[in-house]
């Protein structure tokens, strides 16, 4: 076989590979010539997954977060939650509220609450239903935070 039948037959072999690849990357199901304005094929108009297995959209505003049951606030008192960094009290019957845990004095978190929300670090002591300073160290009230009550929950927000 001479040198230019050689080249020929490995070019076309090439071309023929090449345009089998290209239309098997390019494959959208459609027939080469049909009608570009027929409908789509049902794949592309399915559902995506993320519709249908009820994973919330952006949209969706985020679940309550409960903090504790209304009954484990005992009126005239509160309770300190740790972990949240909140304190809530219940200065009389259905009336809860809530503030940062975070003492303005020097950031402490408060220990403990008696008639007032205390914090032992350097003596500072806080209203239950305002969270203002009612002795210490502390010239500034503690910050309010949002809660609501839910049935007989507390909850964020």
């Amino acid at each position: 076989m001479s040198e230019l039948h050689r080249r020929h037959l490995l070019t076309g072999a090439g071309i023929g590979l090449g345009a089998a690849a290209l239309s098997a990357c390019g494959d959208d199901g459609s027939v080469a010539g049909s009608d570009p304005s027929a409908a789509p094929s049902s794949a592309s108009t399915a559902p995506s997954a993320a519709s249908t297995t009820g994973t919330p959209q952006p949209t969706d505003p985020p679940a309550a977060a409960v903090l504790a049951k209304v009954s484990e606030v005992p009126v005239g008192g509160g309770i300190i939650l740790a972990d949240e960094e909140l304190v809530l009290t219940q200065p009389t019957a259905g009336d809860v509220r809530a503030f940062s845990a975070h003492c303005t004095h020097q950031g402490c978190l408060v220990t403990g609450i008696t008639s007032t929300i205390d914090c032992s670090c350097h003596g500072s002591k806080f209203d239950l239903g305002d969270g203002s300073p009612v002795a210490g160290p502390a010239t500034a009230p503690l910050p309010a935070e949002t809660v609501t009550v839910e049935g007989d929950s507390v909850v964020r927000g």
